[in-house]
């Protein structure tokens, strides 16, 4: 069975997190959305908050799996026998620092595949960093977030 991860905080989760999973759903058996625990980082939603979020977001799809995860995203991925990583890319940026990522995290698992899905380009601009800061100033989001996501906004 293929199963995949796809890990991230998610806070909140972008039309640009949604067009990476609905095209990844039909290369694995099985994804794991995946909601990295940084307790050391201040967040904008609740880790429950989200799950629920990403519960509505994806509510159709059965081979999506929503959790929840703290420590190495590798021992996550075998904790849950996935044997790929999908990382969604955006920009030279993204590959860069994703690149890295992967290239650790194969030296730690070499048995863990990354597997990079370029952003659509009318979602390359769109990120949770910039749809916090937006939301921070009171400003509408509704073009970056999925409809079934605001209502957790």
């Amino acid at each position: 069975m293929n199963i995949a991860l796809f890990p991230g905080s998610f806070d909140p989760v972008t039309k640009a997190h949604v067009d990476i999973v609905k095209r990844s759903v039909g290369l694995f058996d099985k994804v794991y959305i995946g909601i990295g625990v940084n307790s050391s980082k201040q967040s904008f939603l609740s880790i429950e908050k989200r799950q629920e979020m990403l519960r509505a977001v994806f509510a159709d799809q059965s081979k999506i799996h929503i959790v929840a995860y703290e420590g190495l995203t590798v021992d996550f991925c075998r904790s849950i026998d996935a044997n790929y990583m999908i990382r969604g890319i955006r920009t030279v940026s993204d590959f860069e620092y994703e690149k890295a990522i992967a290239q650790m995290n194969h030296t730690l698992a070499p048995d863990i595949e990354s597997i990079f899905i370029v952003s659509k380009p009318g979602h390359s601009a769109i990120s949770s960093t910039i749809v916090r800061d937006v939301l921070r100033h009171g400003g509408d989001v509704s073009q970056f977030i999925p409809k079934e996501a605001l209502a957790f906004l």
